[in-house]
């Protein structure tokens, strides 16, 4: 049986590289050899055991790759094909799916719906920080990556790219808008690349790091609050003339930032909630004016499916945003595991890390 080198979750605080089988290919599958992946945050809430998954799975949900065998089934593709897929893989039959909500794909289920059921890769099936994925129903999930784009150039696309812009759309960012977006890691530097992008005038970026504030600033915020040197609700309504913003975009996940998001937006304003919590959230009465301001909480799943892969990489080549300077590390699989200690540290400024065979 052919093995393969993968990143396994073996325990709390523990993932490891290790060997498993190559996948078998069904009839709707492709088997891709991973020649580009990378680490996300929800991967160090798996390692923390923030978020619980099974032991022996092998984590990462951002691949790209090449084609290496295609399932009977699947058409309109080619062995040896460069191709991504995106972290949420919809097999496009459910319920959820059909009604527009494939993030949350209850394929299988009796109502067909299943809280973030479209993400499999790293959650209920084998992902990507291995030699090769197997990518579930593939003529709905691979994207063809064009000749001209490398594989660093749209690493971002399977997750943060589409996770952070999809906080600008949930958000339903309009021109003019003003817009506060709560942590400049790789999410929250691409919910600013999107909240220039659907035409807000004012982008204020809050963080505490140089050099998350300076790359916010090279993605479009006009504005940069380091909440380490000032209280960044006191910062934005400043900004704002004590209006708040139009949409404010949490992209931590703690309530802290969840509760500033709350404090700095106007009245009829839209709280748009990327973060991962791994604790319960308290809505402050004040903030909220005891549920009579109308005020719009929204949460996101990332879409996924190709021609959400489609549409980013056209955004990529066309020039409109560059998200390759996020790309701060490169490492080899075989050292996946100081990869890890690297970026759940945060350390020598981190950004996004590059992972190859």
């Amino acid at each position: 049986m052919p093995m393969m080198k993968a990143a396994i979750f073996a325990e709390k605080g523990r993932i490891v590289l290790d060997e498993k089988p190559v996948p078998d290919v069904g009839p709707l599958d492709a088997l891709v050899r991973i020649t580009t992946t990378t680490i996300c945050g929800t991967d160090v809430h798996i390692l923390k055991g923030e978020y619980p998954v099974a032991k022996g799975l092998t984590i990462g949900h951002e691949p790209v790759g090449v084609i290496e065998k295609l399932g009977s089934a699947v058409m309109g593709y080619r062995e040896g094909q460069r191709v991504i897929a995106g972290a949420i893989t919809p097999s496009g039959t459910s319920n959820a799916c059909q009604c527009g909500r494939c993030s949350q794909d209850g394929a299988g289920t009796k109502h067909g719906w299943r809280p973030m059921g479209g993400w499999r890769f790293g959650n209920t099936i084998d992902g990507c920080q291995a030699e090769y994925v197997l990518v579930p129903d593939a003529m709905g999930n691979l994207a063809p990556v064009p000749d001209g784009l490398t594989d660093e150039q749209v690493l971002m696309c399977p997750d943060i790219m589409s996770t952070g812009f999809s906080g600008a759309e949930s958000g339903q960012i309009q021109i003019g808008d003003a817009v506060a977006v709560f942590a400049q890691g790789p999410i929250g530097l691409c919910a600013t690349a999107g909240a220039k992008l659907m035409g807000a005038s004012t982008i204020i970026a809050v963080d505490r790091l140089p050099e998350r504030l300076a790359m916010a600033r090279r993605l479009g915020a006009d504005h940069v609050v380091d909440f380490s040197k000032e209280n960044p609700v006191e910062a934005i309504m400043r900004l704002t003339d004590g209006r708040g913003v139009d949409v404010a975009i949490e992209a931590l996940g703690t309530q802290a930032t969840f509760e500033a998001c709350l404090r700095v937006l106007r009245p009829g304003g839209t709280l748009s909630s990327l973060g991962v919590y791994s604790s319960d959230l308290t809505i402050p009465v004040g903030a909220f004016a005891a549920g009579l301001g109308d005020h719009r909480i929204v949460t996101t799943l990332c879409p996924g499916g190709k021609e959400r892969m489609r549409r980013l990489m056209g955004v990529i080549e066309s020039g409109r945003v560059d998200l390759g300077a996020m790309v701060t590390h490169r490492f080899k699989l075989d050292d996946i595991e100081a990869a890890y200690d690297l970026f759940a540290n945060q350390r020598d400024g981190v950004f996004k890390v590059a992972i190859t065979p």
